[in-house]
């Protein structure tokens, strides 16, 4: 007597599975059938996912052109670069990346404090962090005026901020 509700269970759970299948595969393929479906943004401005990557291309070739020879080896090294404010001479690391991509260094080198500014537009990465090169190394204090400050997490403990 119990073998038969057991067969109900077992035949419930393979009908179960096959319809996720099913689901699974319709899914798949209405996703296959979209152009360009990773490309993050394509979701929020028309138009502008045609030429990114030759755009990318440019952007970062314009970055590289701004770049000191020891910024240039650094960028090529770790996908980042070092400058330093115009006006209180800290050291401020850019890495890769169009938003919160600005970490405030202390003496030793370790992020300290994040910030966050970027001009307006629908800019790429190249493009962005040439603009927060200069804005940093010409007006430091008009650029951290506008930024918005974040924690940065160092090693397991995460500065605090003093707002």
């Amino acid at each position: 007597m119990s073998r038969q509700p057991l067969r109900n269970a077992k035949e419930r759970l393979r009908l179960f599975l096959s319809e996720c299948g099913r689901r699974a595969q319709v899914l798949r393929d209405s996703l296959r059938r979209q152009p360009n479906r990773i490309d993050p943004s394509s979701r929020f401005v028309p138009g502008f996912r045609y030429g990114y990557w030759e755009r990318e291309a440019r952007g970062l070739e314009l970055l590289k052109e701004w770049l000191s020879p020891e910024q240039f080896a650094q960028y090529a090294a770790t996908s980042y670069l070092e400058v330093t404010g115009c006006h209180s001479v800290k050291r401020y690391r850019i890495s890769y990346g169009t938003s919160m991509n600005i970490q405030e260094l202390d003496g030793a080198g370790r992020p300290r404090v994040g910030w966050c500014f970027a001009p307006k537009g629908y800019l790429v990465a190249g493009d962005v962090m040439l603009a927060q090169k200069i804005a940093l190394e010409t007006d430091e204090r008009g650029a951290l005026a506008v930024a918005n400050k974040f924690l940065v997490a160092a090693g397991r403990r995460s500065t605090v901020l003093g707002y």
